[in-house]
């Protein structure tokens, strides 16, 4: 095959969104306002790279609450924490600023709002997502969490005319809607969320791979494994016609047997990371002679996020 016909396909939207930019510059600010170390609980947002930059600079990540020193300053990650963790941040007099996305905030309200009102909520997410547990903390008695379609089957609820479906906003927009149509041909009445809580750039970055995946042989997709909305879109790419594709946290993890015979080259990356990243993949590409790079462009974002209020208000002026 000659050089002639190697390209890459490059998607536009991709990488960071509003929230994570809000997060991780939230931690950096941080840092430098109030000095290291600065905790923060779980991963800010996932992915590698940034995480390690953040530690790097004196941020230190922990699991739970309780690995806080008394009195520390906590940030609580873009993924949203529970009532309960912010109990726990009161009782050791913790400092918190709270990173979590406003769009998983919204999703919170909702589901605050509805168990007030007495629904049966069916949360449609991933067990064990950190924003999943956040979400069904709000409402312990009337989360229901529908994973698999196995779940949308066995669900079980109070009043068929007083139920709703919500969903962590990361999820396959595809998906999400295979299983809202399970759950409604059992549950008729089911209620929808008052907006779409997949959030924008969710569905931004699916839509782009959508629209360039049935012209590559091969789509790779820079993010870590741990990231949802990253997985989502290795599987988007191959159900909209991708021959192939993977995910990888660096370029030098691309496998060259995945280049045998592939004359295009999708390449996206999730919403926690950093463009430098996609960019090595692009001179790793170019080395072995996917020179030509055409930005495939199916949405332009403008969304930004003010930083949380507690930080705003020490920001150093001028």
């Amino acid at each position: 095959m000659s050089d002639t016909t190697k390209r890459v396909l490059l998607a536009k939207p991709r990488g960071y969104c509003a929230g994570v930019d809000r997060a991780v510059v939230t931690v950096e600010k941080a840092l430098e306002t109030y000095g290291p170390p600065v905790y923060v609980r779980k991963e800010i947002v996932h992915n590698k790279h940034v995480v390690e930059t953040l530690r790097e600079r004196g941020a230190i990540f922990v699991d739970q609450t309780e690995e806080v020193p008394e009195g520390a300053l906590v940030v609580f990650s873009a993924h949203g924490v529970s009532p309960q963790v912010h109990q726990e941040a009161a009782e050791r007099n913790l400092r918190t600023i709270d990173a979590t996305c406003p769009l998983v905030t919204k999703v919170h309200n909702e589901a605050k709002r509805f168990a007030r009102d007495d629904y049966d909520i069916l949360l449609i997410g991933h067990e064990g997502h950190e924003e999943v547990e956040g979400t069904a903390g709000e409402a312990p008695d009337h989360v229901q969490l529908v994973d698999t379609a196995e779940d949308a089957a066995r669900v079980e609820v109070r009043d068929p005319s007083k139920v709703i479906w919500l969903s962590q906003t990361t999820l396959s927009v595809d998906e999400t809607m295979e299983r809202v149509d399970q759950l409604r041909e059992r549950f008729p009445m089911l209620s929808d969320p008052p907006s779409d809580d997949i959030c924008y750039a969710t569905s931004n970055r699916q839509y782009a791979v959508k629209t360039m995946a049935p012209q590559c042989e091969l789509v790779i997709v820079v993010g870590s494994q741990n990231s949802s909305n990253s997985k989502r879109l290795v599987e988007v790419a191959l159900q909209a016609g991708a021959k192939a594709s993977y995910l990888v946290d660096f370029a030098h993890q691309i496998d060259e047997t995945w280049l045998e015979g592939v004359s295009t080259v999708g390449v996206t990356s999730g919403a926690s990371v950093p463009d430098n990243l996609v960019m090595d993949v692009l001179a790793f590409l170019a080395d072995r002679g996917y020179l030509d790079v055409q930005e495939v462009t199916t949405a332009n974002e403008k969304i930004a996020f003010a930083l949380p209020r507690e930080l705003r208000k020490d920001l150093k002026t001028g």
